[in-house]
């Protein structure tokens, strides 16, 4: 099948203001992504788990992939198979650590578990890419235009999220010495879980790479800036059957598999379409965090892998915002205040540093392309 003739639209030029700023409102739907679980009533997590998933990894990237790639089964019946198995299997995987971030949750708390989840992620998911591109291309990182920044940035990266941990940990401490209570806190039990989270979660940004064959494909097809929609064809549908397979096995092991179509009868009536339309909004704002990521990244230019890292420590930083926020660090010592500012700070300068590495090195290739 011959490829479109039709003029390619462009894909737009390297933008780090607006490319930042795509990332920023993906790293704030995934940070309040979780708000609404809140809400639920009398759903089980596994009944939830799988809803919210139903549409962040399987309906969501379906439809927004149908309407923004131009002769999308052209692309999928022309594209390498080696490249959509592997980018499938990866979303297999990643869904272990998507699932070990939101049980993390439950034992050390909102703030902790991004501090060290997204701590790893961020490296972890920068790192790999660059290194598949091959030595020259990891090289750059470290001796390129302006990857003074970039290492710089990503080195202030870890330690903001790392101070925001033991900010955390300070505020649980806090919290219990005023309350006399645990309440379900586990340090060990979730720092195990949240590095498993992060392992795993680094994935995704790993996913980035084994498409590209499929991405470039739908680029000539006229896809643009939206080509890397059909990245979430793959590794988030992987994601779902993971997700499928485990709820439902929880579901018939806790006997909660009726909860999709029923909920006791002492519960308030709408309770069960209430559940759902939680679970629309979890996934649509899950789905969210990556399709703002395709479009921030694709305005990064030369080091557009560093997108990953930008969005992680954005996500650090939104996420404990909306800490303070949500009355999480309410009574703690003014010292952990003081903690939890100076990393906030942190994450703020670093983000500044890898985005100044991105405009250098953007700035060095247009000098280089424009020369005789």
């Amino acid at each position: 099948m011959s490829t479109a003739s039709a003029p390619v639209p462009a894909v737009p030029p390297p933008n780090i203001g607006l490319g930042v700023g795509m990332l920023g409102l993906g790293a704030f739907v995934a940070a309040t992504c979780y708000a609404p679980q809140k809400f639920l009533r009398r759903w089980s997590w596994e009944t939830y788990w799988v809803t919210q998933a139903a549409w962040c990894w399987l309906i969501l990237p379906i439809v927004v992939a149908w309407l923004t790639v131009p002769r999308l089964i052209d692309v999928l019946a022309e594209a390498p198979r080696g490249a959509m198995l592997a980018t499938f299997a990866i979303g297999l995987i990643y869904s272990f650590g998507a699932m070990a971030f939101n049980i993390a949750i439950r034992y050390i708390g909102f703030a902790l578990t991004y501090a060290i989840t997204v701590g790893l992620t961020s490296v972890l998911g920068t790192l790999a890419p660059a290194l598949y591109r091959g030595e020259a291309e990891f090289q750059k990182i470290f001796t390129g235009p302006g990857s003074q920044w970039i290492i710089l940035g990503m080195a202030a990266g870890v330690l903001g999220i790392a101070l925001c941990g033991a900010a955390g940990r300070s505020k649980e401490l806090d919290l219990q010495a005023k309350t006399g209570t645990k309440g379900e806190f586990a340090l060990v039990k979730g720092l195990i879980i949240s590095i498993i989270a992060g392992v795993f979660s680094a994935l995704f940004g790993f996913s980035f790479e084994t498409i590209q064959p499929v991405v470039e494909l739908a680029e000539r097809y006229g896809a643009g800036y939206w080509k890397y929609n059909v990245l979430f064809l793959f590794v988030n549908t992987g994601a779902f059957v993971t997700t499928l397979i485990y709820c439902l096995w929880l579901g018939k092991k806790n006997a909660t598999l009726r909860e999709y179509v029923k909920l006791p009868a002492d519960v308030a009536r709408g309770s069960l379409l209430w559940n759902h339309l939680m679970a629309l909004i979890t996934g649509a704002f899950w789905y969210g965090q990556f399709f703002f990521m395709s479009l921030g990244r694709v305005r990064m230019g030369e080091y557009d892998y560093t997108s990953w890292a930008i969005q992680m420590i954005l996500m650090a930083l939104i996420s404990n915002v909306l800490g303070v926020a949500f009355r999480e660090w309410k009574g703690c010592r003014g010292r952990t205040w003081a903690a939890l500012g100076l990393a906030l700070l942190i994450l703020i300068a670093s983000v500044l540093a890898i985005s100044r590495g991105n405009y250098e090195a953007n700035l060095s290739s247009a000098v280089e392309a424009a020369a005789p």
